[in-house]
């Protein structure tokens, strides 16, 4: 629970007072004018008349989270801020300048608070934002949290992990063993893309590949990165208790959790552990520099997708540590003969309507090779949106881009394969996943390419389809023929798979 201590009460700290009151937590104003006592008093905020420059006034007070010195005068704020610094060294303060300030005493504000609102072009949302701000509060809390786990921390990534959700689990490692909890990296199903393979093996990150037969028991306490629900999207059981969840996607259903930070304005989760780490004054890793900078990078397209200001800032941080030899190597690596040869076949076989290409793959061994055939055929020239998909034993996996900004893809794919199987993702990038029951079921290849044929065409109508008719579920003959060939899987949300 965040503890919020003001000293003194001018005219700004009665503008925000009232918002901080809401902020939950422990709150508690001392000041030396008793009006104002009696007034925060009758409205229900714990307030003390004392001098908020006289040691003694704090002498006997917890030590807090968060300070305000908040008088209107500069002489008495910066008395109680030296009273204050010198009391709880290690609390996080924001000190208001007042209306008479000279550049020594912003000097001296400067050397003491770690925010400085001056009046002069910083209003009462300022103060806000400078002292209680959702990522200040939280860092506070995600510490607290930590430390009380009893025992081994699992920081599991979703399925097939992409460099975001591998970098995320790094930092979130890194961040509990500073507090002094053992912590281990972990994913189900296979490192796959070529890119991410390089990431791990040349920045040697340590990570553990969990089965869905593995126990769990060693471990005291999970954690979640880059998705939200357990069981979606990863193979933990749906029912198990989440201790932690820090993801950047937009949620689709409850999420569980004693610590919960759902970032959607954040471009990447690595984007969050990056100020995360900022907060508790980590000295971060180059290897761990390396990677969240390469998340960002790849989840925001380099910048250019779904980018928000906290995502060049959280580069800026980062950048001073990366190892720029190694980032390098992880940007170009060698495209496998498989990729090229998925690439060509979408290439080969799309379907193109307007703006919009439509391709199947046939068979693949390798899912991460259809992200990048979708890449691909969006850079032809005249395709703004495309959508790739491929057979692995008796699923289908389908990934979808685009750069037109009319088409929300994560709402298209939801809309067109929900109901026969599992789909999500972002505006511009999503992927789905659907299980052909009936497949492992035919006799000989003559059948099966019959199958196959016959969802080829599902897949590609219904996308069509759905991108005409949005928003609602999409309805025709072919949907209500053919859906007997899908069981569906449950509600899993998208991942690295698009």
């Amino acid at each position: 629970m965040v503890f919020r201590l003001v000293l003194g009460c001018g005219t700004v700290c009665r503008q925000v007072i009232e918002q901080l009151a809401e902020r939950g937590g422990r709150l508690l104003v001392i000041t030396d004018d008793e009006s104002v006592v009696e007034t925060l008093r009758d409205e229900s905020v714990p307030a003390r008349s004392a001098d908020p420059t006289d040691p003694d006034a704090i002498a006997n007070v917890d030590p807090p989270d968060v300070i305000f010195v908040a008088s209107d005068r500069t002489d008495v704020n910066q008395a109680a801020l030296e009273v204050a610094r010198e009391r709880f060294p290690a609390a996080s303060i924001a000190a208001y300048l007042g209306g008479n300030a000279t550049a020594a005493d912003r000097g001296k504000f400067e050397a003491l608070a770690d925010h400085v609102v001056d009046p002069a072009t910083a209003m009462a949302d300022r103060v806000l934002e400078g002292t209680a701000s959702p990522s200040a509060e939280t860092a506070i809390e995600l510490g607290q949290y930590l430390t009380g786990i009893d025992g081994r921390l699992a920081v599991v990534a979703h399925d097939n992990p992409d460099p975001d959700a591998i970098a995320s689990a790094v930092a979130l490692v890194d961040i509990a063993n500073a507090v002094g909890v053992d912590a281990d990296a972990c994913y189900f199903g296979d490192i796959s893309h070529q890119e991410n393979r390089a990431m791990v093996n040349l920045l040697d990150l340590d990570l553990r590949n969990l089965h869905r037969d593995d126990s769990l028991e060693e471990y005291a306490a999970f954690a979640l990165v880059d998705h939200s629900r357990p069981g979606v999207n990863d193979q933990l059981p749906t029912n198990l208790h989440v201790d932690v969840v820090i993801d950047h996607h937009p949620p689709r259903g409850p999420v569980p959790g004693e610590f919960v930070d759902l970032r959607q304005q954040a471009g990447a989760t690595s984007t969050v552990l990056t100020e995360y780490l900022e907060r508790f004054g980590l000295d971060i890793d180059p290897v761990t520099a390396t990677a969240l900078l390469y998340g960002i990078r790849v989840d925001t397209n380099d910048f250019s997708r779904e980018v928000s200001p906290a995502d060049f800032r959280a580069a800026s941080v980062l950048w001073p540590r990366v190892d720029a030899s190694i980032l390098a190597q992880i940007e170009q690596p060698s495209l496998e003969g498989e990729t090229l040869e998925t690439i060509a076949r979408a290439i080969k076989n799309r379907v193109q309507r307007d703006s919009v290409a439509v391709a199947s793959v046939g068979r693949i061994g390798n899912r991460d090779a259809l992200p990048q055939a979708a890449d691909q055929l969006l850079a032809m020239e005249g395709i703004e949106t495309t959508l790739v998909f491929g057979f692995a034993r008796e699923m289908v996996f389908l990934s979808a881009r685009s750069r037109a900004g009319a088409v929300d893809l994560g709402e298209t794919l939801r809309d067109a394969f929900n109901r026969i199987g599992s789909a999500g993702g972002h505006a511009d990038m999503a992927g789905a996943q659907l299980e052909i029951g009936i497949l492992g079921s035919a006799d000989d290849e003559e059948e099966v390419e019959s199958i196959v044929s016959v969802v080829e065409e599902v897949i590609t109508n219904r996308f069509f389809e759905a991108l005409e008719t949005r928003p609602g579920v999409p309805v025709g003959a072919y949907t209500q023929t053919s859906e007997w060939l899908f069981t569906q899987r449950g509600d899993r949300e998208d991942g690295e798979s698009a």
